[in-house]
């Protein structure tokens, strides 16, 4: 007998939390279908798991809406883009003729994937029914393609070869629908040359791309490099600038005071003038548009808490008011107040995490059938993308999960504060 007193002694010295947490599985667990606190608590459940909803589509949907954005308009631009600084703002830029040595330099830095010289020229597409204003970009042999090789929606991408100029071009699907022109489709370019001349040009349609970025498929047109060189009158190693594709966009702002540095460095040789400028610095409305929505899913996150808190807060009050005489009786039976709300904070963790689970399914189930589906359409012309693009990053959502776990629980300490103003001699009196 003394034996087994010990062993309980010591069960319950190891495991103090026992008494409440079993109190507390059996209030959740055991709910009688009478309890008034039934359908509050069914309420509060449901506006947690409602919110973790919201809150994780919304998170996925933003990431992947500044993800998708982002990335083409860096498939467009490069990273950071180094030119003259005539050239900044205009598609009729002036050449640049950068050493290998500087090229050098800046593909040794950390984070720099690739460099890739272009040269742009605007011009205009004349069909017998239609015309539309253009503009030709030419990119050299080796040249990085593998964003328009991902949006390729028909033919192939022209091979540019060093030793043998093409006349194959790639379009957009928008520019070929409006002028009613497919893949082995030939055209005429019009631009004016270095002296002010218009020239025409033959090209021919090798391949389709479709990137929903309307803004730049109404203009881009990719050509052989070689062509609007000799349109402009210019050398070989004269090129409108050089794109800087990186590993990682986080390293865009330290990356491009390097990059300026060595850009200042060269300018102090000769007559160079040239100006080095980031993806951001190129489309500032795209990008601030983008920052904005960062402030969006806070205000979505605050206001989701809020809701799933007011009706956490107004269960766990309902369920302490009807619980009154079994307060009474445990402060009775010796009982803390801090021990009794214990009970009350693990029932509420317990509906907290079903809630939770439940909006975690919900909303995960919602990323997948979208991300494989595409079922949510968008307007391109409006957002840049033909539908609403997801982005299943687990760290935020284990972050997300955390975050809404601890300060829902935060939340419920405040109101439990109601049962120390309970006095176990009234109670006992009134009953």
């Amino acid at each position: 007998m003394e034996r087994e007193t010990r062993n309980t002694k010591h069960k319950t010295r190891n495991n103090p939390m026992s008494i409440e947490y079993f109190i507390a599985k059996r209030i959740h667990f055991r709910q009688d279908k009478k309890n008034v606190s039934r359908p509050a608590v069914r309420i509060a459940t449901i506006a947690i798991a409602l919110g973790m909803a919201v809150m994780l589509i919304s998170l996925a949907v933003v990431v992947g809406f500044k993800s998708e954005v982002r990335n083409k308009a860096i498939g467009f631009g490069g990273h950071i883009q180094i030119s003259s600084v005539e050239s900044v703002g205009n598609f009729e830029m002036q050449p640049i003729e950068p050493s290998d040595a500087f090229l050098k330099k800046i593909s040794t830095l950390p984070d720099v994937k690739s460099l890739q010289s272009f040269v742009t020229k605007p011009g205009i597409i004349k069909t017998n029914e239609d015309f539309q204003g253009i503009l030709l970009k030419g990119i050299a042999a080796g040249a990085n393609n593998d964003f328009f090789r991902s949006h390729l929606v028909e033919g192939e991408i022209p091979a540019f070869e060093a030793d043998t100029l093409t006349n194959g071009v790639l379009i957009s699907s928008y520019l070929a629908a409006k002028l009613k022109l497919g893949t082995g489709d030939s055209f005429f370019s019009y631009t004016y040359t270095s002296n002010e001349q218009m020239r025409a040009r033959k090209f021919r349609i090798q391949g389709i791309y479709n990137t929903s970025f309307v803004e730049y498929d109404k203009m881009f047109i990719l050509a052989d490099i070689r062509h609007l060189q000799q349109l402009n009158g210019w050398k070989n190693s004269q090129v409108s600038g050089v794109e800087i594709q990186l590993t990682d966009f986080d390293s865009l702002e330290p990356l491009s005071d390097l990059i300026y540095q060595l850009v200042m460095q060269e300018n102090t040789d000769g007559d160079k003038r040239y100006y080095a400028q980031t993806i951001r610095d190129m489309n500032p409305q795209i990008f601030g548009w983008l920052d904005l929505i960062d402030m969006n899913v806070w205000v979505i996150l605050l206001l989701m808490l809020a809701v799933a808190g007011f009706n956490m807060i107004s269960g766990l009050l309902i369920l302490i008011l009807e619980r009154t005489n079994m307060i009474g009786i445990l402060k009775s039976l010796g009982a803390t107040n801090w021990s009794v709300r214990k009970i009350f904070l693990y029932h509420s963790v317990f509906l907290i995490a079903r809630g939770m689970f439940w909006g975690n399914l919900i909303g995960l189930a919602f990323c997948i059938i979208q991300y494989y589906t595409h079922i949510i359409p968008l307007d391109p012309e409006s957002y840049y993308v033909a539908y609403v693009p997801v982005v299943i990053n687990w760290l935020h959502i284990v972050l997300l999960n955390v975050g809404t776990f601890v300060l829902s629980v935060l939340m419920m300490v405040g109101p439990s504060y109601l049962i120390t103003k309970i006095s176990p001699a009234k109670i006992i009196r009134y009953e």
